[in-house]
């Protein structure tokens, strides 16, 4: 098969890689579109160390199951695989389990490839009126939907529902998009790149601002650096939530002595449930987050370049999916 292969800091390569072979219980998943993610930024810049080169990145996939009794089926992948025994997974908290991998980090191979096997359980059947490119958003989407569930859930019930979104990426646009799905009218989104702001408000008709002010019932940080948190613990209103998304850099930023005074409650969010993924899904087919028109498309072939156009900032919308059978 064909597959775009990182090979260290700022170089990937196009080229052919070995066919994978399914392990009992999985089955083998043509992929017909696979999204960027900023943890493939990361790792692509030479700052994740669970990555390391040689590896095929890549875990927003969708594509079609080849051989088998589903053969042909259509679907789209949680690319989180775990062991289904432990307190977590058997308390519904799969993403915490501790023997948990992930599709694009050792030791299973990512899905900017042509092909990529995965347990069956994996996957959710993508129906004939959805897009697979708009399928391959269940995934971001799902991060999303879990963090906001989790801070609407941590918010007093006679608090009001108001939300500060900081950064317009695809994750901040998908936790703007869940938090309206979930019931949540005023939401504000800061982003500070003025092309990107400018094409969520045409696109996704979004509030969006350039720089955050007042104060707000529950503050999302998809960008995760010391300047965001600093952001997010003045913003937070007394009593409200802060969820932390990004994972951008590791320290600094939170306002510990306000955030105690003002029982602000700090959430880490870590990907979703498996349930949470399958609502997403419910949520993305339903329509209820909107058109998802918010994508660029360009062939497996071109993803060093994809990349290289997101790394120097020139890409206005918030997600590449990249197509390897182009």
């Amino acid at each position: 098969m064909k597959a775009l292969i990182y090979d260290g800091p700022e170089t990937l390569a196009f080229r052919d890689a070995a066919d994978p072979t399914p392990a009992t219980g999985e089955v083998l998943i043509r992929i017909d579109a696979v999204g960027i993610c900023g943890s493939d930024m990361h790792a692509y810049l030479g700052h994740d160390d669970r990555r390391p080169a040689p590896l095929i990145l890549g875990h927003e996939g969708a594509g079609v199951i080849m051989g088998g009794p589903r053969d042909g089926e259509r679907v789209t992948i949680n690319p989180l695989v775990t062991c289904g025994t432990c307190p977590a997974c058997e308390t519904g908290r799969e993403n915490l389990c501790a023997k948990r991998q992930i599709i694009s980090m050792p030791p299973r191979e990512g899905a900017f490839a042509q092909y990529v096997c995965m347990p069956e359980g994996n996957l959710v059947t993508v129906p004939d009126t959805v897009s697979l490119t708009k399928a391959a958003l269940a995934e971001p989407l799902a991060v999303s939907w879990h963090a906001v569930r989790l801070g609407l859930d941590a918010l007093h019930p006679q608090a009001d529902r108001d939300a500060l979104v900081l950064g317009g990426g695809a994750i901040g646009l998908a936790a703007a998009l869940s938090l309206h799905a979930m019931g949540v009218e005023r939401i504000v989104l800061v982003e500070p790149n003025d092309a990107r702001r400018a094409y969520l408000e045409a696109t996704c008709g979004l509030d969006c601002v350039a720089e955050a002010q007042g104060t707000h019932g529950i503050v999302v940080d998809a960008v995760g650096y010391a300047a965001t948190r600093a952001t997010a613990s003045a913003l937070a209103r007394p009593g409200g939530v802060i969820v932390h998304i990004g994972l951008g850099e590791d320290l600094g930023g939170l306002d510990i002595r306000r955030m105690t005074l003002q029982e602000i409650t700090f959430i880490g969010t870590y990907t979703y449930t498996a349930q949470d993924f399958r609502d997403t899904c419910r949520a993305l087919f339903d329509g209820a987050l909107g058109l998802l028109d918010w994508t660029a498309e360009c062939p497996l072939s071109d993803g060093a370049a994809a990349f290289a156009d997101l790394r120097a900032g020139r890409i206005e919308t918030p997600k590449i999916v990249l197509l390897p059978w182009r």
